[in-house]
């Protein structure tokens, strides 16, 4: 049985507010843990549990024990990225020229645009 599917069946069994807070909280860690229940139930060790939440999570523990799905390992985080590498002095040089450039087109069309309104309030009729 698989790790979720044992939540499934103590979900069912447990129909109280505090098993179902608890089970929320190890969901929740599980995310974060990328679904290892022993390194959620280290991280809930730190936290507060509802009352009446311990024996729930201790039930939850036994049985991913007995399922062997205790101490899941799925290799590094496909998601993660690597750091982003240091910019040389050209990839730096290229970006100031085109942040001046852009910087200074927008002062040229405010100019144009100014220069516009002024001579058709100024323009004799």
């Amino acid at each position: 049985m698989s790790l979720y599917g044992i939540i499934a069946d103590l979900r069912r069994k447990y129909p109280t507010p505090a098993a179902m807070e608890t089970l929320d909280l190890v969901v929740a860690e599980l995310g974060r843990t990328r679904d290892n229940l022993k390194d959620a139930v280290a991280n809930l060790a730190k936290k507060p549990l509802p009352p009446g939440g311990k024996p729930v999570l201790d039930e939850l523990v036994a049985r991913a024990r007995e399922e062997g799905v205790y101490d899941l390992d799925f290799g590094p985080d496909p998601y993660d990225r690597p750091p982003p590498e240091p910019l040389d002095e050209g990839t730096v040089g290229i970006g100031a020229a085109l942040a001046v450039t852009s910087i200074l087109g927008l002062v040229l069309a405010a100019a144009a645009v100014y220069a516009g309104i002024n001579s058709i309030l100024h323009t004799s009729g």
